[in-house]
């Protein structure tokens, strides 16, 4: 059953075609990877789904009572408002749960109720229902749920209780996200959600999307997050929507046999197209110019299969480089971090050696960049010392590309790297998907994917032997980012990355350095090492957080228990209390009853029939009291 169904679609901007004439539905529980080129129209597709903006042409039918919710790049550019203001990050995750909270507020009242007499009969008839729904709905396990999503997502517990105007953007992104998770929509936009994540971050949400039960279409650059998540995917290029089964790895050999066959096809038809023009070249004037003509009107109208294109790809080079010394890069007794009394995290001994390329792990805000940063002489280190080795000459990829100089163009920036001439400059751009007027545009007026790219041909033009990367592939599609794995692999130098792309990873990394828990380690045998030690790891605080969470339960069951002996206690004494009251009524009404039979004697005696009437009626209704009383108090109520 489709959630949702597009006809026909169209989106123009001005004179600029976007795409046209795109159909697609989108069944319930789908998860769909929508890739292709930057600037192939992919966010706009988004859009569109999620109804922020509307098609040029075309129509999207949506089921009755549809949800869907968008997780944009940056939140701070959300399309609608995200968070109220001002908030924690734990109210703004409550939020999403505004219903139960009503429902547990009530529950809270008729318990309150309950315990007045007089209110105890409506609230109790009312107490089991709103009970066994707020239960159903999850009443007892929201905040369990709002802990586990943004500790997965990468928040610790002091995070929880932070203003969310006080997170960076990257924050803000998460939290965006970790709300989006807990509202559990029919339909999930995500485009990039890998983003601001660690790895950790990464393969939780791979694990909480494989078992989401709604639909899900996602824009990602990550292929090992699109190989574990998604089971089919939609390519965007040249204005159109192609789609393929399986995940991201089967797109690209489907893909590649498509691309094949339509080569094969078009080559085909071209060989009869070029066979038959030359028939009729041949015999339009002569003898046989009936069947010339003839030709000429099927040819005229053949469908004609079009030449498979392929997008410019980058054309990334860094050639032959200089020999350095064995010793590389040497770390000794190494503190890192900004404040002497609380270094990030410490390092004993480690060297970096010729040829090794080493992949710098670790959660965000662990401090990789700014190891990257102490190595580089931009910070000094708290304690220890840095080694360079002989003959190194480093080249730096900067994260967010902050080495780069906004107010400079492109050209001039590759000038200033290097002196070549204009002519030279304008064509190793070219190398770099840079052509024509795009080298007079701003570094500052980039795209994230553009300044990577300049940045990659700045680095490619510094001849370094040993390279530093920090995340260089965020903002490169794919293709980019597979060209940018086949160049480090056959680079010649020693590498340094700081990297969450698992493919480059296990391409790449013959080493891995990880800081985890305040220290530098070292795993000799590269990524699968690293992961069965952070496996092992994370079983032990698994461990640790059951007996805390049983500890935590059985504490709860105390109290609750020990609250269900008061309020059994409070119940005791209030039947104890009606009881007597009901006994004291009840000796009353005996009281009153004796004395209107004596009145009722005397009355017969006198024959006073009218008293009589009056004393019988009294007499019926104290008997008739007094039997409900005695009845009550036989029940104990």
């Amino acid at each position: 059953m489709s959630i949702l169904t597009a006809s026909n679609l169209a989106k123009s901007y001005g004179p600029q075609d976007v795409f046209s004439d795109v159909s697609f539905e989108i069944p319930h529980g789908a998860k769909i990877a929508l890739v292709g080129p930057n600037g192939s129209g992919k966010t706009t597709l988004l859009h569109l789904i999620a109804g922020f903006e509307q098609p040029t042409s075309g129509a999207i039918h949506r089921a009755k009572d549809l949800r869907s919710a968008y997780l944009p790049q940056q939140a701070e550019r959300s399309l609608y408002s995200s968070f109220s203001d001002p908030c924690t990050l734990w109210e703004a995750m409550q939020e999403v749960f505004t219903d139960l909270r009503k429902q547990a507020a009530e529950l809270r009242r008729l318990e309150r109720a309950i315990a007045n007499p007089e209110t105890r009969e409506e609230a109790l008839q009312r107490y089991g229902p709103t009970l066994e729904a707020f239960e159903l709905a999850g009443g007892y396990t929201y905040e369990q749920r709002i802990s586990q999503v943004l500790s997965g997502l990468g928040f610790d517990g002091e995070d929880f209780q932070r203003p969310v105007a006080q997170l960076s953007g990257g924050q803000k992104t998460r939290a965006l996200l970790a709300r989006l998770l807990l509202g559990e929509p029919d339909l999930l936009l995500l485009d990039e959600p890998t983003n601001y994540l660690d790895l950790a971050g990464i393969e939780w949400l791979e694990n909480y999307l494989k078992a989401w039960k709604g639909a899900v279409i996602v824009v990602a650059h990550d292929r090992a997050f699109l190989d574990a998540v998604v089971e089919g995917v939609w390519e965007m290029a040249w204005g159109r929507l192609e789609r393929y089964r399986g995940n991201y790895s089967a797109y690209t050999a489907q893909k590649a046999e498509r691309t094949a066959l339509q080569r094969t096809e078009y080559e085909r038809q071209q060989q009869f197209i070029e066979r038959t023009e030359d028939f009729i070249r041949r015999n339009i004037v002569g003898q046989r110019t009936r069947e010339a003509q003839g030709r000429r009107k099927r040819l005229a109208r053949i469908e004609r299969i079009e030449r498979p294109r392929e997008y410019h790809r980058l054309n990334l080079a860094l050639g032959d480089v200089a020999r350095s010394g064995d010793l590389v890069l040497g770390l000794y007794d190494l503190a890192v971090g900004y404040a002497p009394s609380d270094p990030l995290f410490t390092a004993k001994e480690f060297e970096l050696r010729r040829g090794q390329r080493v992949a710098l792990l670790g959660p965000n805000g662990s401090g990789k960049t700014t190891l990257v940063r102490t190595i580089l002489g931009h910070i000094p280190a708290l304690a220890g010392r840095i080694r360079i080795g002989a003959s190194v000459y480093l080249g730096y990829f900067a994260q967010g590309h902050t080495d780069l100089d906004p107010g400079k163009t492109v050209l001039e920036t590759i000038l200033d790297a290097n002196e070549l001439r204009i002519s030279q400059a304008r064509d190793w751009l070219g190398r770099y998907q840079f052509s024509g007027d795009d080298v007079f545009k701003l570094v500052g007026d980039l795209s994230g994917g553009e300044q990577a790219r300049v940045a990659l041909a700045v680095l490619a033009l510094q001849g370094a032997n040993v390279l530093i990367l920090d995340e260089p592939t965020n903002h490169l599609d794919i293709p980019s980012q597979e060209v940018l794995q086949t160049v480090l692999a056959g680079f010649g130098g020693t590498l340094l990355i700081v990297t969450h792309d698992r493919f480059l990873i296990r391409r790449l990394a013959t080493h891995v350095w990880a800081i985890e828990g305040g220290q530098l380690w070292e795993f000799k045998e590269g990524y699968e090492e690293y992961r069965d030690w952070t496996r092992e790891q994370r079983q032990q605080r698994e461990l640790s957080l059951s007996e805390i969470q049983r500890e935590t339960e059985s504490k709860t069951e105390r109290e609750r228990a020990r609250e269900a002996r008061r309020a059994a206690e409070r119940e005791e004494v209030q039947q104890a209390r009606r009881k007597a009251e009901l006994e004291h009524m009840i000796q009353e009404l005996e009281v009153r009853r004796a004395q209107l039979e004596a009145q009722l004697a005397i009355a017969s005696q006198q024959q006073e029939v009218d008293r009589v009437r009056q004393l019988g009626a009294e007499y019926a209704g104290v008997e008739a009291e007094l039997e409900t009383l005695l009845a009550a108090w036989a029940d104990g109520t």
